[in-house]
């Protein structure tokens, strides 16, 4: 499984807390991880243990191998607790220097759905192949290590939204897909339901309808393709500008009005859940 429809690989400096967590989420859901870390691997707990595929850097330094990981990502995402400071401060000030893509998320002003939410649309925004994650130290805060693990989760089922549905999606001019295409918006609804995750409903219940928008590189698309918006399914296109009092509508409009009618129904029947 991919973590996002573009992250290839996740680094850090391998400290504990949150690159820890980073690493062991990596490691986990089976996503290519690395980084730089201290000459001699050391960390507030010692030597980074041997499962972590990190690269020594030529210091023992923090500040070194914070640079370096800065330098060799796509993007460095910061997940805190609070204002930055100590090391954390440095990352962000490093990826300024380097005119590097970087994104800090307070968990004190934005719950881990916002969050998961705002990540994913900064990902998609910069075309981050490879994330650098950083943040506070276990020491220095107990908390930071299952937020950073349950932000990362959360941002890997957003974005397995399109990628985990049925693989017709792969091979919509197929007769059998043709003749199941759903003819109106409700249908089509019922369909969408159906096939994603409960975890993957409770999220989008959560949004706000701002954030729909952020679904149509992935859900979006996959409406427009699998249930024949673009492939010449009329029904489904006139029901779908009956909803808007016949407005016109190109097949991302119209997969719009599905989202919205799927979401409207989702904040009725789920409620947001913690992703665990």
């Amino acid at each position: 499984m991919k973590f996002s429809p573009m992250i290839q690989k996740i680094i850090s400096g391998g400290q504990t807390g949150a690159d820890r967590a980073a690493l062991d989420f990596a490691i986990n859901n089976d996503i290519p991880h690395g980084g730089w870390v201290p000459k001699g691997r050391r960390a507030e707990d010692g030597e980074i243990p041997a499962r972590y595929d990190v690269r020594e850097a030529p210091v023992g330094d923090y500040s070194r191998r914070t640079e370096l990981n800065v330098m060799d990502s796509d993007g460095t995402l910061i997940l805190s607790y609070g204002e930055l400071t100590g090391g954390s401060a440095l990352t962000a000030m490093l990826a300024k220097k380097h005119a590097k893509p970087c994104l800090h998320m307070d968990l004190n002003r934005h719950t881990e759905f916002q969050a998961t939410v705002d990540i994913t649309h900064w990902i998609n925004e910069n075309r981050i192949e490879v994330l650098n994650v950083a943040g506070p130290r276990a020491g220095n805060d107990s908390k930071i290590y299952d937020a950073t693990v349950n932000v990362l989760e959360a941002v890997w089922l957003l974005g397995l939204v399109g990628a985990t549905l049925p693989e017709v999606m792969n091979r919509p001019g197929d007769p059998a897909v043709r003749a199941a295409f759903p003819d109106s918006v409700d249908a089509a609804v019922t369909r969408l339901s159906a096939e994603l995750p409960l975890k993957d409903r409770s999220m989008l219940a959560g949004m706000s309808e701002t954030d729909l928008n952020h679904l149509h590189p992935s859900l979006g698309i996959y409406i427009q393709t699998t249930y024949g918006i673009s492939e010449g399914n009329d029904s489904l296109m006139a029901s779908c500008r009956k909803a808007v009092d016949g407005a016109e509508l190109d097949p991302d409009g119209a997969a719009s009005v599905i989202i919205q009618k799927l979401w409207g129904n989702l904040q009725k029947t789920h409620r947001i859940r913690r992703v665990k």
